[in-house]
């Protein structure tokens, strides 16, 4: 099999992955099609969709992790 041939399958196998995915989205989306599966905008183009980067995920976990510990702690030491 030559190089080209190689390209031309691993394309035709790329398609046919595309075509899962868009489906899937699809069937997600309540069967709609969206003609642009893009970042979803306001009309002022502000994004409506947040994003945190895992730092911020990390200690905003790490915070309530402290938090629920403290009232355990409180609770053990009332039931004393």
């Amino acid at each position: 099999m030559n190089i080209v041939e190689a390209l031309h399958s691993e394309e035709a196998k790329l398609e046919r992955q595309l075509a899962a995915v868009k489906s899937a989205i699809a069937a997600l989306n309540g069967g709609s099609t969206a003609a642009s599966l893009g970042p979803a905008t306001s009309s002022n183009g502000a994004s409506g969709k947040r994003t945190m980067s895992a730092a911020v995920r990390a200690r905003i976990s790490q915070k309530a992790k402290a938090r629920w510990a403290k009232i355990r702690a409180e609770k053990a030491k009332r039931a004393k």
